[in-house]
């Protein structure tokens, strides 16, 4: 026949013996071992056996009837069982805490699929794969199926799964439509159309190949001979074996015919293979005599033929007559013991390469970004009109291009989405990214663009280095949207689009609050009022119901009676003074700390009197609404690190105090539950993109006085992650360095347990002359002449400002990179003058940036600067030890940050600091609620002043969030509209449905 070229061997012998026998098509693996071997067999000296020897070359014939050599799956099954197994361990050595997961969805209760299962199940355990058996009843409909199908399809813990053929139901089910219904990506038996396509075009790698061909494959690569250029035959055109296997051998270079039932010269066909596999499912089929000499032989076939000697009555054969195919072939594989365990084998193959392609795709900190080109114009358009110009990405593809998982994502519409925090457990051993801090120095009334310098940094980092980055921000109120204030989604070309989604809704988030807020208001003067008209025995009855002749506690009513030390459940057991302390909170009103909220301006809320409906018996008292992003409930979402602790921390919240004085809870309430209830989607970060295509979380949004001013712990948490260990996440703390970086430090980052790499301090021009002596700067005025020309000392006066803000993070022992945000009105003497004296007070850098009217290119040098900065060491350290007595923690702010000389508390700020060291907060961080407009507590004191006495009027407790709040002068919590509000330019087209008036 056709001569069959040995593979490459240490010294092939080029003529003589082995030559010789390479050219009869006898065992090319190792011929010249096999020569040596065969003729001393025959009885050749070993002296003889060279190559040539004459005497080995009279042995060739009888060597050439030698018995085909044995194709045995069941050994090479172990040995690739016994790899993927290695590559399982080492898998999980460099993913801890990840798995290759393996489905197999069945139909009904047919026993030889119960019997297969079993099989792949038990080889599953072995090698380290997570199998999970789903059996259906034989009742089960095809949209059951499916339906099963879809939830296995979008479960990130299986990366492959099967449906085991056949379908053993009741109902009619179309085979074709299951199995096309499975994910491509997780297509493991190779059965779809999809995977079938690409392994036709020759996408080897790109697809999952039936496992039955790919077995035998494995079986043919054992022989060691070169499919490339060899005649190969197979018989039969199944879709599992036959048309898989044709394409298999055609992408591996043979020359390949597929015989069927329909052809006619069958023999003749097979015998001109080289290889030849046959799946016909026909018993002993193919004949000995038909075979080739030295051809390799698969045989795929189980059939079972009347055997008088077996007890079973019948014996499995194969679909080639073994016995006379095995004096022809070279190799052959046995029935049983040859394909059938390869078929096992390659499925638990196919499931390991899924989980590494699954790996691969998903990797931690391996982002596949799409950026966006900006079209800058000059003049620079409105905030609006930039936004509705950028046609953002579709939000899932952001979520993909970042690593996210599809169940890891809740769209809302087409350009923002929550991430659900299964998203941090996943990736809970993956290292955190470089952590950055913008702030700023004490600003004017306009802001100084903390929001717009965060944005243009990640594009800046993204865009154009190409950098792993993401942005968290505060989700902003809609009260100051509609009044003064405007929208916050930073501005220019650097913005978290589209604007008005950002500033208007958003998710939902402030909404849910506001309802969990005023259920809490809602529920103390409810307890009020019942407790004053109620007996015990009556408020017992209607607290304890019987149900069905049944009284129960509830789990919350249970907590509070294991907080009175009544260890009882059942309700029959407790005594009179037990049922007075469960029943009476006795609350007293002018305690009542917990006030409603609204997220609008009204100043007509600010102060009130509820209660004056005759239905409520003349109880009536004098309260207030606050605006929504005051209420605690924002600030326990911003410092949760997850479900429970959000619960926990809704439970601890101090809503008054008893007439006894101890501390009324939400939990004492019974509400807590039904808070986490409304607050379960609210703690979900939402993902939105900037203009230029990079990443942003809109999370939490806590006030910046009263509360500590920052995006959520568990935005930053899940970003860190997600950018991986060469990536950036930047964060914006509000107001001034001396609030919101403090508080950013001292609380959050005590809570969250992260540490900052880098400071960004923004700082302006105009801000500085204001500090250095200029005139006032007003909301809606015009700026003063002062601060449109030139003017050097004043700016140079000012930068006491800027020293000051640049040795308070460098007290946290934090690099401090300085962002001098460039107005067109600010000269190159000014900016330059503002750049070397933040160096000369110690800043790492300092750069001018342009970000606003260039985007992310006018980032790039602080951008660059925020790189290396983050290579030096960050020696991070608090402020105070949450240990020391309140009074000394109120101190040391005031007196290292602030500059002040020395604190005085005043009667009620004296009265609440022995209150709550009575009741056990004493050791809660503290929250100053001070001005942002001064770093002392006069907004009017401007610069850097020194020697002051910090006034502390009154101490208030967060006691859910966290932290204590002294109040420095008066704080509004609810604002109010301007006479020109910002609500008069918002407008809808109706035609468009576009807004209309944002800035």
């Amino acid at each position: 026949g056709d001569p069959l070229p040995a593979p490459p061997c240490p010294s092939p012998p080029s003529s003589g013996a082995g030559a010789a026998l390479a050219r009869c098509g006898r065992r090319p693996t190792k011929v010249w071992g096999h020569v040596w071997r065969g003729a001393g067999q025959l009885g050749v000296s070993p002296s003889r056996r060279r190559a040539g020897s004459p005497a080995v070359l009279r042995c060739l014939p009888a060597l050439a009837m030698a018995p085909a050599e044995i194709l045995s799956g069941k050994i090479v099954s172990e040995q690739v069982r016994e790899r993927l197994k290695q590559q399982v361990v080492e898998m999980k050595q460099k993913f801890p805490g990840f798995t290759p997961g393996l489905a197999i969805l069945q139909v009904g209760n047919r026993d030889d699929s119960n019997l297969y299962i079993k099989v792949k199940l038990k080889t599953a355990a072995e090698i380290g794969i997570s199998a999970n058996h789903i059996k259906l009843p034989n009742t089960a409909t095809e949209a059951d199926v499916l339906k099963h199908i879809d939830a296995l399809n979008g479960d990130p813990a299986v990366h492959g799964f099967i449906v085991q053929l056949p379908l053993d139901s009741d109902k009619p089910i179309n085979t074709e439509k299951i199995t096309n219904a499975v994910a491509p990506e997780k297509d493991v038996d190779g059965l779809s159309s999809i995977n079938a396509g690409k392994l036709s075009r020759g996408d080897l790698g790109d697809c999952f190949i039936p496992c039955t061909p790919k077995g035998c494959m494995e079986l043919i690569r054992q022989t060691g001979i070169q499919v490339a250029g060899k005649r190969a035959v197979v018989v039969g055109r199944s879709k599992i074996v036959g048309a898989p296997m044709h394409d298999l051998l055609l992408w591996n270079h043979a020359t390949v015919t597929t015989c069927h039932s329909k052809t006619s010269t069958l023999a003749e066909e097979v015998g001109k293979a080289d290889i030849l596999v046959v799946a016909a499912g026909k018993a002993e089929m193919v004949k000995g005599e038909w075979i080739k000499p030295g051809a390799i032989v698969i045989d795929c076939g189980i059939n079972h033929v009347p055997d008088s000697t077996k007890a079973s009555g019948k014996r499995v054969v194969g679909d080639v007559e073994y016995s006379t195919a095995k004096e022809k072939a070279s190799y052959i594989t046995p029935v049983p013991g040859g394909v059938g365990p390869m078929t096992v084998a390659m499925l638990m193959q196919s499931t390991v390469e899924s989980a590494q392609r699954f790996l691969e795709k998903f990797q931690p900190g391996k982002w596949n970004i799409q950026y966006n080109q900006l079209t800058l114009k000059v003049p620079v358009p409105s905030d609006i009109e930039i936004s509705q110009s950028c046609i953002p990405k579709p939000i899932d593809q952001v979520a993909r291009e970042i690593g996210l998982l599809p169940d890891e994502v809740e769209l809302y519409g087409q350009t923002k989405a929550k991430v659900l925090l299964s998203a941090l457990k996943r990736l809970k051993n993956q290292p955190d990214g470089k952590y950055v801090v913008v702030t700023g120095i004490t600003p004017t009334p306009l802001g100084e663009g903390k929001s717009t310098t965060t944005v243009g940094l990640v594009q800046a980092l993204g865009a154009h280095l190409h950098q792993n980055v993401f942005a968290c921000v505060r989700q902003p109120s809609q009260g100051p949207t509609f009044g003064i204030k405007g929208g916050a989604a930073g501005g220019g070309y650097c913005q978290v689009i589209p604007m008005e989604e950002f500033n208007l809704h958003l998710t939902g988030d402030i909404h849910a609050i506001t309802a969990a807020n005023n259920l809490v208001a809602a529920a103390v003067d409810a307890r009020i009022f019942h407790e004053l008209t109620q007996t015990d025995q009556a408020l017992y009855s209607r607290l304890v119901p019987s149900v069905n002749g049944v009284r129960k506690f509830s789990n919350i009513q249970i907590r509070r009676l294991q907080k009175l030390g009544i260890n009882k459940t059942d309700p029959t057991a407790l005594t009179k003074e037990e049922i007075n302390l469960f029943v009476r909170l006795d609350i007293d009103p002018d305690t009542i700390t917990w006030q409603r909220v609204l997220d609008t301006n009204d100043r007509f809320l600010r102060k009130i009197t509820i209660g004056q409906s005759v239905t409520e018996k003349g109880f009536s008292r004098t309260a207030q609404f606050d605006i929504t992003v005051s209420s605690e409930i924002m600030a326990v979402l911003a410092l949760s690190d997850g479900l429970d602790d959000m619960k926990e921390r809704l439970g601890r919240m101090v809503v008054a105090s008893s007439k006894k004085g101890e501390p009324v809870t939400t939990d004492d309430l019974g509400v807590s539950g039904a808070l986490a209830v409304l607050m379960k989607d609210a703690i979900k970060p939402n993902l939105m993109q900037t203009l230029e295509g990079t990443p942003v979380f809109v999370h939490a949004g806590p006030f910046a006085n009263i509360a500590h001013g920052n995006s959520s712990v568990l935005a930053d948490k899940i970003a860190l992650k997600l950018v991986g260990k060469e990536g950036f996440v930047v964060t914006e703390a509000g107001f001034g360095a001396d609030i919101g970086m403090e508080k950013f430090f001292n609380i959050k980052c005590r809570y969250s347990g992260l540490r900052p790499h880098v400071v960004v301090l923004v700082a302006t021009i105009r801000a500085l002359k204001m500090h250095g002596g200029g005139p006032a700067v007003t909301a809606g005025v015009p700026l003063p002449k002062e601060y449109m020309e030139e003017n050097l000392q004043l700016l140079a006066k000012g930068c006491s400002n800027l020293n000051k803000q640049i040795q308070n993070a460098r007290m946290f022992g934090v690099p401090v990179v300085v962002a001098v945000n460039a107005f067109k009105t600010d000269t190159k003497a000014e900016l330059a003058l503002v750049v070397q004296q933040a160096k000369a007070a110690g800043a790492f850098d300092a750069v001018e940036c342009t970000h606003w009217a260039e985007g992310g290119k006018g980032a790039l040098a602080l951008a660059q600067a925020v790189q290396r900065a983050s290579q030096t060491p960050s020696n991070f350290k608090f402020l105070y030890n949450v240990e020391l007595p309140i009074i000394e923690k109120i101190r040391l702010i005031a007196q290292q940050v602030y500059g002040a000389s020395d604190i005085e508390l005043l009667p009620e700020a004296q009265e609440k600091v022995t209150l709550y060291t009575k009741q056990g907060f004493g050791n809660l961080p503290v929250c100053m609620a001070k001005t942002h407009l001064s770093l002392s507590h006069d907004p009017e004191q401007k610069g850097a002043p020194t020697g002051f006495i910090l006034p502390i009027r009154d101490i208030r407790a967060s006691v859910g969030a966290g932290f204590l709040y002294p109040l420095v002068g008066t704080m509004s919590t609810m604002p109010g509209l301007p006479t020109r509000p910002c609500f008069y330019d918002i407008d809808l087209d109706p035609v468009s449905g576009e807004v209309t008036g944002l800035f």
